[in-house]
């Protein structure tokens, strides 16, 4: 029997987390966890987030969990979702300037206050609600229709150092990374957990994705 490990530092949608993903791999072990030995042992790993970076930094640092979420990252497969997502890059603009874990070139940026959509309506941040994802080729956009709807909670955004990680892009005002690979590492912004039939999809792939792109 496969293992997922859900990383429980305090912060993120957990048991809706593991609720989604017990749904599309009903016979794998799926866990929430904080410890670092069942973390490390699974043979996934997802790391959720939900909130200000500024205190998910704050708290991967007190329970050792960023190191752990390194090491992950490192050995196995790995989805981060949302903050998780953010939390991979060397910096983000919130809280005044906040260090993240440094594992992806590039920095999280605020949305701009003054956007507006092709109709010239004005765009509220934050970012909130369905929109469309441009997929790039990956295993885990196998069955999922192009720019299919996926859901949204977010101010701020991923801009990473280069383009080749990018495996999706939305347009919100601008258009931003929305998910990104690397090897065994594949992070999304959006809630794949929220986002219905093709978020589920996602997860489904995730569970049965061996990290090669």
């Amino acid at each position: 029997m496969s293992s997922i490990a859900i990383i429980d530092y305090g912060m993120g949608n957990l048991h809706s987390i593991a609720k989604a993903v017990e749904h599309v791999a009903p016979d794998a072990r799926v866990q929430i966890s904080s410890e670092p030995g069942k973390i490390l042992s699974a043979d996934r790993v997802v790391f959720p987030g939900v909130g200000g970076i500024g205190h998910t930094m704050q708290e991967l640092t007190r329970t050792g969990l960023g190191e752990v979420a390194r090491q992950a990252a490192a050995s196995k497969p790995m989805l981060c979702i949302c903050v998780g997502m953010q939390a991979l890059f060397e910096r983000s603009e919130e809280n005044d300037g906040t260090a993240c874990l440094g594992l992806i070139a590039g920095e999280v940026r605020r949305f701009p206050d003054a956007m507006s959509d092709a109709d010239g309506s004005k765009l509220k941040v934050p970012h909130m609600g369905w929109n469309q994802v441009h997929q790039k080729p990956h295993p885990l956009w196998e069955g999922i229709v192009q720019d299919s709807r996926f859901y949204f909670v977010h101010s701020y955004y991923t801009a990473p150092a280069g383009q080749d990680m990018q495996v999706a892009t939305t347009d919100y005002g601008i258009e931003f990374c929305c998910a990104l690979a690397r090897e065994n590492l594949f992070a999304v912004q959006f809630h794949p957990e929220k986002s219905q039939r093709a978020g589920l999809a996602l997860l489904r792939n995730f569970s049965r994705w061996d990290g090669q792109g």
